[in-house]
C-alpha cells in the first residue's frame, strides 16, 4: 500500500509541475485504469479478493489417488509425469495433464529422481592457492589461421598463474596429447620446477585427457586439475592471455603464411609479453620482473617516488599514496568461502 502510495503522490507532484496524467503515470510504470482506481480507493487496502470456492474443473480426490496410485505403481515408478502421460494416452488413457502429475506428486512429497540414475552434477573445482612462481600453471592450445581454409596451427602455451610468465610453448601442424606431454616435460625442466610441487591446470579437451599427457604428469607427480565440461571462465588465465596475444596491433589481419611464420611471430610475442608488458594483475610490473622475485624491490621504489612527490607538494595529495603493495596470493578456481576471509583481512 505505501507503494501504491508514493506512486500516486509522484504523479500528483509531476501533474502539478506540469507534466501530462498520462505519461507521468507510463514513467511510473502504471496505466491510467489503475491510477484512476489509486485514486478513487484513497490508496485504501486492495478490495480485491481471490475465489472463495474450489475450481469447478479441479480433480476429484479420486481422480488425485488415481495419478498417485499410477505413478507409483511398478510400470511408471521409474518415469517421470513428461513419460507417464504419453504413454497413457498411447493406451488410450487420459487421466489429467503432465502439469497436474507433477503437482499432485509435489504435494506428497514424491516428486524426486527415483532409481540408481542420478543427474549428473558438475561440482566446481578445486581451490588452489599460489604464493610463488612455479606452483601452478595453465595452458591451453588455441588456433592460428593457415593459408589453407580449414586448416589451423595449433599453438601451445603454458602460462604461470602466479607471475603470468609463459613458461613454454610450441607451435604445431597438429593437435596432440604428445605434444603436449613433451611441451610440459620441457617447461618443468626449464623451469628447474618442483613437479612434486606443481598443479598444472587446464580445460577439458582431448588433448588435455589424452593418455600420454596424463601418464606424463603422473610420472613426474604433478597435479592434474580439470575445468568443469563446457565452463569457459574455469581456465581464465589461458583465455585471458590468448585475448592478449590476438588482440595485439601486430597480430596478422590474414592468416599465416607458413608454420615457421607463425613461430617466429609468436617467438616475439612470447619476449614482449614476459619482458615488457607490465601485467596490471600483477601491479604492472612485467612477468619476467615477478618471476624472478625483482618485483618487490620495483613496488618499494615506486611507493618511495610516490611518497617524496606527496612530501614535495602536499597540497595536490587529498589521501595516501597509491598502493604498490606487491600480489602475494593468486587463486584458482577461488571459492567464496576464500574471497570473503581476503576482504575481512583488507577491511581490517
Amino acid at each position: 500500500m505505501e507503494d501504491r502510495k508514493l506512486a500516486v503522490e509522484l504523479i500528483r507532484e509531476a501533474v502539478d509541475a506540469g507534466a501530462r496524467k498520462v505519461a507521468a503515470a507510463r514513467v511510473v510504470g502504471i496505466s491510467m485504469r489503475t491510477l484512476q482506481r489509486w485514486e478513487a480507493m484513497r490508496c485504501q487496502e486492495d478490495q480485491r479478493r481471490g475465489p472463495i470456492g474450489a475450481a469447478g474443473n479441479a480433480l476429484s480426490e479420486a481422480e488425485r489417488e488415481l495419478i498417485l496410485a499410477l505413478a507409483t505403481s511398478p510400470a511408471f515408478r521409474d518415469l517421470s509425469p513428461a513419460q507417464i502421460v504419453p504413454i497413457l494416452a498411447d493406451s488410450g488413457l487420459y487421466v489429467g495433464s503432465e502439469s497436474s502429475f507433477y503437482r499432485i506428486l509435489r504435494d506428497a512429497k514424491l516428486l524426486a529422481h527415483r532409481g540408481n540414475a542420478r543427474p549428473r552434477t558438475h561440482n566446481r573445482p578445486r581451490e588452489y592457492r599460489a604464493i610463488g612462481a612455479n606452483q601452478i600453471w595453465s595452458w591451453d592450445i588455441t588456433y592460428l589461421a593457415s593459408p589453407i581454409r580449414g586448416k589451423f596451427y595449433y599453438l601451445y602455451l603454458v602460462v604461470d598463474v602466479w607471475s603470468r610468465k609463459i613458461v613454454g610453448w610450441t607451435i604445431q601442424d597438429v593437435e596432440s596429447p604428445d605434444v603436449a606431454a613433451a611441451l610440459i616435460q620441457d617447461a618443468v625442466e626449464g623451469e628447474g620446477a618442483d613437479p612434486s610441487k606443481l598443479v598444472l591446470h587446464s580445460d577439458n579437451g582431448g588433448p588435455m585427457k589424452g593418455a600420454t599427457l596424463l601418464a606424463t604428469l603422473e610420472r613426474l607427480g604433478i597435479q592434474a586439475s580439470f575445468s568443469r565440461p563446457h565452463v569457459s571462465d574455469d581456465n581464465p588465465y589461458s583465455e585471458s592471455l590468448f585475448r592478449t596475444l590476438k588482440g595485439r596491433p601486430e597480430y596478422p589481419q590474414g592468416p599465416f603464411q607458413s608454420l615457421e611464420d607463425a613461430g617466429g611471430w609468436v617467438k616475439a610475442f612470447v619476449a614482449w609479453y614476459n619482458e615488457s608488458h607490465h601485467h596490471s594483475s600483477i601491479q604492472f610490473v612485467t612477468p619476467a620482473q615477478r618471476h624472478s622475485g625483482l618485483h618487490v624491490d620495483i613496488l618499494s621504489s615506486r611507493k618511495e617516488v610516490y611518497k617524496a612527490a606527496k612530501e614535495a607538494r602536499p597540497q595536490r595529495w587529498s589521501g595516501q599514496v597509491r598502493n604498490w603493495q606487491p600480489v602475494y596470493e593468486v587463486y584458482l578456481n577461488r571459492s567464496s568461502t576464500s574471497r570473503r576471509s581476503t576482504d575481512r583481512e583488507w577491511s581490517a
